[in-house]
């Protein structure tokens, strides 16, 4: 089965939550097990959740939110267009966190990695991040 689809959602903490639905109720259709549904949800809570705080840090902003399904995989994707990452990498290491003044812990990228097959993050200082990641579904 091949399906995709795109939603976009203000930059506002309420629709974190929003959005762990929304890929939950768009994974279903595969009939995936709890441990995927789980983990897929995780790591897409992470990077919205990114992409509020930091993406737009307190300011307003769109945060789009992108699946598509292709045969035995999920392909997610994550766009926001707020300030972007100046150092990607050094963002990608586990603890570092911009915002140590608001107790982050730094570890959302690590979640995602550890929970997804694939991440990548690309980004622009002043014209956002784009987080893809790729799980397999299983029967």
């Amino acid at each position: 089965m091949n399906n995709r689809m795109e939603l976009r959602f203000d930059a506002l903490a309420e629709n974190e939550a929003f959005s762990r639905m929304v890929i939950s109720a768009f994974l279903v259709q595969v009939n995936p097990t709890m441990s995927v549904v789980s983990e897929v949800r995780t790591a897409v809570s992470e990077a919205v959740t990114n992409a509020i705080v930091h993406g737009y840090a307190g300011t307003t902003g769109t945060v789009v939110l992108r699946a598509q399904i292709e045969s035995d995989q999920a392909v997610i994707e994550v766009e926001d267009y707020g300030c972007g990452i100046a150092d990607v990498q050094k963002a990608m290491q586990p603890f570092y966190t911009s915002h140590p003044e608001q107790e982050r812990t730094g570890i959302g990228f690590s979640l995602m990695q550890s929970f997804m097959d694939g991440v990548s993050v690309t980004s622009s200082p002043g014209s956002g991040t784009l987080v893809r990641m790729t799980k397999r579904l299983e029967a």
